[in-house]
C-alpha cells in the first residue's frame, strides 16, 4: 500500500472504472459480472477503485460490491475515489447547495457514511467559482461526509490558487505518459514541495502503447471505445501518426533489451 495522506494508504495501481460506464463502449467483459470481477481485483491486491459521477452507473456497481464485500465479512480494507464533476452549464452559477446535493448522492449511491476521498473537476478555469466550490467540499469535509479532498486535471496555477484559499488537496490525478508529459513542467514540483500526491491515469493511452499497435502504417479506422477516441486525439496533439510510430518502436527496443513486455 502507498501511503498519499496521514492515515491513508491505496494500492499502488488504481482500479479504473470509466470502462465498468454504460456510455464507454467496448463492451467490457467485467460487466458481464461486474461484482465478481471487482472481488477479483481486491483478492489480487487491488483494493482501490476510481469512479465519477459522470460514469454512467458506475458509483452504482461500487456500491453493491461494497455492500456485498463488508456482508463476506472478508475484513479487507477497499478504498472508493470518485470524482465530483459539475456539468459546464452549471458553472457560472454554481451554488452550495448544488455541491451538497451531488455529495449526498455519492453518499447514497455508494452506500457509504463517509467518502473515502473526492476529486475536484473544473471544465473551464475562465469561469471564475472553483475556490468557492472547494471551500463548500471542505465544509462537507469537516462534517464529516468527506475524508480525503483531491482534484483532478488541476495545473499548478490553479491548484496554488485553491492550497493559498486554504484547501487541505492530498492528491492531484492527471494524464501522464510518454506521449503527455506536461505533469513534468510546473507541476510535478509544486506538488513535490506542498506534499501533494500525483495520482496518473492514462499511461498506456487506452492501449495505444502496447504493441497490439506496433507496424501499424495508418490509423485504426472505427475506434470501439471512448478511451480509445480520447487517446487517439492525444496521439494527434503530440505530432500525428508518424510520430506515435517511432515512440512506439522505441518503446518496442526498450522492453525486448529488458524482456519485458511492451506495456511493463
Amino acid at each position: 500500500m502507498v501511503p498519499i495522506a496521514p492515515g491513508y494508504a491505496i494500492s499502488p495501481i488504481i482500479v479504473g472504472g470509466w470502462q465498468l460506464s454504460r456510455g464507454h463502449g467496448g463492451g467490457s467483459p467485467a460487466l458481464e459480472n461486474p461484482r465478481r470481477f471487482l472481488a477479483e481485483m481486491v483478492a489480487r491486491g487491488f483494493t482501490t477503485f476510481d469512479c465519477a459521477d459522470i460514469y454512467t452507473g458506475v458509483e452504482e456497481l461500487l456500491g453493491d460490491f461494497l455492500r456485498h464485500h463488508r456482508a463476506s465479512g472478508s475484513g479487507q480494507p477497499v478504498q472508493v475515489h470518485t470524482k465530483f464533476v459539475p456539468d459546464l452549464d452549471v458553472l457560472p452559477g454554481i451554488r452550495r447547495a448544488y455541491v451538497e446535493r451531488i455529495i449526498h448522492r455519492f453518499l447514497s449511491r455508494l452506500g457509504v457514511e463517509a467518502l473515502d476521498l473526492v476529486q475536484f473537476h473544473w471544465w473551464d478555469f475562465g469561469i471564475p467559482g472553483y475556490v468557492e466550490a472547494m471551500g463548500w467540499l471542505e465544509a462537507l469535509k469537516k462534517e464529516g461526509k468527506i475524508r480525503h479532498l483531491a482534484v483532478t486535471n488541476f495545473d499548478a496555477e490553479h491548484l496554488a490558487e485553491l492550497i493559498d484559499a486554504g484547501a487541505e488537496v492530498v492528491s492531484d490525478q492527471v494524464q501522464y505518459s510518454v506521449l503527455d508529459r506536461r505533469p513534468e513542467g510546473a507541476l510535478a514540483p509544486f506538488c513535490r514541495e506542498k506534499g501533494i500526491a500525483l495520482l496518473c491515469y492514462g499511461g498506456l493511452a487506452g492501449g495505444f502503447l502496447t504493441d497490439r499497435y506496433l507496424g501499424m502504417r495508418e490509423p485504426p479506422g472505427t475506434l470501439e471505445n471512448r478511451s480509445l477516441v480520447k487517446y487517439r486525439l492525444m496521439i494527434d496533439e503530440v505530432g500525428g501518426w508518424p510520430r506515435y510510430r517511432v515512440v512506439l518502436e522505441t518503446l518496442a527496443e526498450a522492453a525486448s533489451r529488458s524482456g519485458v513486455a511492451m506495456a511493463t
